[in-house]
């Protein structure tokens, strides 16, 4: 999901697509320890989400704390 998608949403969407990333990385890393993971790259594009999503939510809250830009 691109960072301009991510900004719409809010505070609680965020929190959800980032438990949800975190439940697909376990499974990726489960599928990788066992040998099904057919797509390698796939584990590092969730990682790189999950970023994406944390970022966003320190963002969010400084802005709310009036401490960011």
């Amino acid at each position: 999901m691109k960072a301009q998608e991510l900004r719409a949403l809010g505070t609680a969407e965020l929190e959800k697509r980032l438990h949800e990333l975190l439940k697909e990385q376990f499974n990726l890393r489960m599928q990788q320890r066992t040998g099904q993971l057919s797509r390698p790259s796939q584990v590092k594009a969730v990682r790189r989400d999950i970023s994406r999503v944390k970022t966003l939510m320190t963002e969010q809250t400084k802005v709310a704390a009036g401490t960011g830009q």
